[in-house]
């Protein structure tokens, strides 16, 4: 009689990492050292993010229901969250009853194909585009051109770090580290036919885009947008900006391609009724967007009359697997963190290697791409790249806790790094304090460390591993006595007879009193 070994249980195989623009090529700490000496950078940040946090204190503060609007829209997404098969199945669904297709893209390479595909089959050659951070994420921009397709930014932001052959440094504001004479002088390079006599007025700059983009807006019939919220219960798709060059791209071209991260889903439509009023006030500190644009599926002979919606997933569903960092799939890309936090302010965006930055990013990018996914891998220095000062959390419209996600993160980081010279360290404190009388001798040890202190009594410079410490504060040097041996002198007993003494009188008096 034969039998059947069917093995130990074990784990499903973890789902893959995502691909695309979510690893730099330095870790933090070097690319933010460098940054900080970009003087023209810190300037242009500090005024832009003191700027939209005082704009959006002012009209927060309009509604007496703000908290609890923050409240619905956390729950909502973390209802999202749960039931995020079911409810993109039943996007797919609408989506194709209303006339849509719709395609399911596991990375960024495979989306980039999807897009590429779709392109070349309406014979076009350009596409013009909405802002679209999942776009970014996936390099679809640099994926067109290698096969010789013309992608065109049509926000104006976007389209400063385009014709710069820049990177984006911010979530809302990708060109905020620019100001106005380098935009200046941009479009005088790159914008063909652009007046030599344009000066730095915003309003100049601004019509010299338009007048650029006009053209592709009239003979483009290809648009790649983003999606900031998708609709289930409808098959809805939601896009909201400030420019109206989106709603161009929505409702003027004869094909519309829309990547969307699965994560973007909402289960009804009336769930828009929360988002509507949190995101603009979070992310432009306005009451409302100046456009929102939704579309469902296909209206013959009104907008494009071939649509089709890309879900992306692309690390997705691996941070989805994770019970405590799939908080950070919640984002609805405000980017209400990155205005409020110290360490953005100073270190821009361009520090954090990732399309993500900021606050947020540091979550968002090692649950997406991992941080031990590369050699010295660079995504795994960003959860430490915060002082945790929680002001991300008070800031944010689904009430993420980012500084608890990043310790988390900084934990798991510990887990996987396997021997390090930090853990060889603590595992010989741990050996120490374990023992009363090493720890005796250590402490007596210590004490020749008032050797190499300085006149004010400091330590300014520590041996590795501990020179990273010393490299940012000064460390106090070791006491004269130790608490343990003061105790047992007669000084350490007859102070504290005399505070129990004090102690019990104190205490007799209370009892007096009542």
């Amino acid at each position: 009689m034969s039998s059947t070994f069917l093995g130990m249980p074990a784990p499903p195989p973890r789902s893959p990492y995502g691909t695309g623009n979510l690893r730099g090529d330095r870790k933090f700490p070097r690319a933010a050292h460098d940054e900080l000496r970009n003087e023209q950078l810190r300037r242009n940040l500090g005024r832009a993010t003191r700027t939209i946090r005082a704009k959006r204190l002012a009209v927060t503060a309009e509604l007496p229901d703000w908290e609890a609007l923050r409240d619905a829209g956390s729950a909502i997404k973390t209802e999202t969250m749960n039931r995020l098969p079911e409810l993109l199945e039943q996007l797919e669904r609408n989506v194709t009853e209303r006339g849509g297709t719709v395609h399911w893209a596991r990375d960024g390479v495979e989306a980039n194909e999807i897009v590429t595909r779709l392109v070349r089959a309406t014979g076009s050659s350009d596409v013009i585009k909405v802002k679209s951070m999942a776009t970014q994420e996936i390099g679809l921009n640099e994926h067109l051109e290698s096969v010789g397709i013309t992608p065109y930014e049509t926000d104006l932001a976007e389209l400063i770090v385009q014709l710069a052959h820049d990177k984006p440094s911010h979530i809302l504001v990708p060109a905020i580290h620019r100001n106005r004479d380098e935009i200046r002088q941009i479009f005088l390079k790159e914008i063909p036919g652009v007046d030599p006599r344009l000066d730095n007025v915003p309003a100049h700059l601004a019509a010299a885009a338009r007048a650029y983009l006009r053209e592709k807006f009239m003979t483009t019939g290809v648009a790649v947008s983003g999606a900031n919220f998708g609709i289930a219960e409808t098959g809805t798709l939601a896009v909201v900006e400030s420019e109206g060059n989106g709603r161009m791209c929505l409702t003027m071209p004869d094909t519309l391609i829309t990547v969307m991260g699965i994560e973007k889903v909402l289960p009804r439509y009336q769930d828009l009724e929360v988002f509507l009023q949190l995101l603009p006030r979070s992310s432009t500190g306005e009451r409302m967007n100046p456009y929102t644009s939704m579309w469902t599926g296909v209206t013959p002979g009104d907008g494009p009359q071939d649509f089709h919606l890309v879900l992306l997933d692309n690390g997705r569903t691996a941070a989805l697997a994770d019970r405590i960092g799939r908080e950070a799939l919640n984002c609805i890309r405000c980017s209400a963190c990155l205005n409020v936090c110290p360490v953005y302010e100073r270190a821009g965006g361009h520090a954090y290697g990732s399309t993500y930055p900021g606050p947020i990013g540091a979550v968002l990018t090692p649950q997406l791409a991992g941080m031990h996914a590369a050699k010295d891998d660079p995504n795994s220095s960003l959860p430490y790249a915060s002082s945790l000062c929680g002001a991300c959390f008070d800031a944010c419209p689904v009430k993420i806790d980012i500084p608890s996600l990043l310790v988390e993160l900084r934990h798991q980081n510990t887990e996987q790094s396997g021997t390090t010279a930090e853990k060889l360290a603590m595992k010989a404190a741990a050996t120490v304090m374990k023992h009363p009388k090493v720890f005796t001798a250590a402490q007596k040890g210590a004490g020749l460390g008032r050797v190499v202190g300085g006149r004010n009594g400091t330590i300014s410079h520590l041996p590795p591993p501990f020179d990273g410490w010393s490299a940012s504060r000064d460390t106090a040097v070791p006491p004269k006595q130790t608490f343990r041996s003061w105790l047992a002198s007669a000084e350490g007993a007859a102070t504290m007879r005399a505070a129990a003494d004090e102690h019990a009188e104190n205490r007799k008096k209370n009892e007096e009193e009542k």
